[in-house]
């Protein structure tokens, strides 16, 4: 008798391939944000050696020291980016 418990005749449970579906998304979903991030580090590195590290691309304003430390390879003071975010 063939009847080993499973109720499926299917190879692979449709649970388990969600499963892997979203896990397969989750992870490209990773990499392209650090894709983004290494993008933004290079840019920051960029305007280190151009001596611009620190001022906010968008109005020429001084970043804070508190959100350089946050995110150090921001390029917007909080005024700026906080206007991008609602666009």
């Amino acid at each position: 008798s063939e009847s080993s418990g499973n109720l499926s005749s299917m190879p692979i449970h449709m649970a388990e391939l969600g499963s892997d579906n979203f896990e397969q998304e989750f992870t490209l979903s990773l990499m392209a944000t650090e894709e983004g991030t290494l993008g933004a580090i290079e840019a920051a590195l960029e305007r280190i050696e151009d001596g611009i590290y620190g001022k906010c691309t968008e109005c020429g304003g001084v970043i804070p020291k508190t959100r350089l430390n946050a995110i150090p390879y921001t390029s917007l003071c909080i005024k700026c980016a906080e206007a991008q975010e609602k666009v």
